[in-house]
């Protein structure tokens, strides 16, 4: 397992659930990783597997690994999400990436919340991030809180690609432990994530109607960097915080750079 991530410590017992949980995972091209993701969840009562064209074995693999494979295309991050809760065969879902695996003491708590009906909608959970080998546990990168297990009757995935987010109907809640997320396999591929993700989001924005000015490209890169290193802690995790801070700052100023440069040569919303 990557990052010294051991599948002991889901040791948990979570056979006895009280409600049935299916965990959605969208793919593409992640059979390197779909592995490790689906023996995080053992406890599931589904694994769903939404493919959009690997051309490697992930489909394979994860339907050997017992999941339910659908192969698709590829309509947008928030889209593909929203598929998936269509096609699960329970109401609440446990929504994971590729490259993320529950961690053992999230699993319990998994594990405790089944035990008695659910009290809240949604439930909330931090996302412990690696990179280069090693978990950041401050800046902008921790705890990274989200809503992934839900009751799909009150939530809706939204948000702008790649940025995507539930919204949920009623009270949320909160779980212990960290859903463990590996973003990258090498600093190259962080790189082309970068102007990928960018260009999208700024294609997103645009089409959104939100605009750049000037100011946008000139402060927010820096302003991100202070969030990150100062406000944030980032600077506690040493060098890797201080090349994530910068990196994230890369992205701001090209999400917006681009904005800004199709809005002045007129490009109709294609940066």
């Amino acid at each position: 397992p990557r990052g010294g991530f051991g599948w002991g410590e889901n040791s948990v017992s979570l056979w006895d659930a009280m409600w049935p949980i299916t965990v959605t995972i969208i793919a593409r091209d992640e059979e390197d990783w779909i592995t490790d993701a689906i023996r995080s969840v053992a406890f599931a009562d589904e694994v769903l597997v939404l493919d959009s064209g690997s051309t490697d074995g992930t489909v394979a693999v994860a339907r050997a690994l017992g999941a339910r494979g659908i192969e698709t295309d590829w309509p947008g991050h928030v889209a593909q999400k929203n598929r998936a809760l269509e096609a699960a065969s329970h109401d609440w879902v446990l929504s994971i990436d590729a490259d993320e695996q529950v961690g053992g003491a999230l699993a319990a708590s998994i594990a405790q919340l089944r035990s008695a009906p659910p009290d809240h909608s949604g439930y909330r959970m931090s996302r412990l991030n690696w990179w280069m080998g090693r978990p950041l546990r401050h800046g902008t990168w921790y705890p990274d809180s989200r809503v992934r297990l839900f009751d799909r009757r009150r939530a809706r995935w939204v948000g702008e690609d790649p940025h995507d987010l539930i919204s949920l109907e009623g009270s949320e809640g909160r779980l212990a432990g960290d859903l463990v997320h590996h973003p990258y396999r090498n600093f190259a591929e962080h790189l082309q994530t970068i102007g990928r993700y960018s260009e999208l989001a700024a294609a997103s924005a645009l089409a959104a109607g939100r605009r750049a000015h000037w100011w946008d490209v000139a402060f927010r890169p820096p302003l991100h960097i202070a969030k990150a290193l100062l406000l944030r802690m980032g600077f506690l995790d040493g060098v890797r915080g201080l090349c994530v801070a910068w990196l994230g700052a890369a992205y701001v100023a090209s999400k917006w750079g681009r904005m800004w440069w199709a809005q002045v040569h007129g490009r109709g919303g294609k940066p």
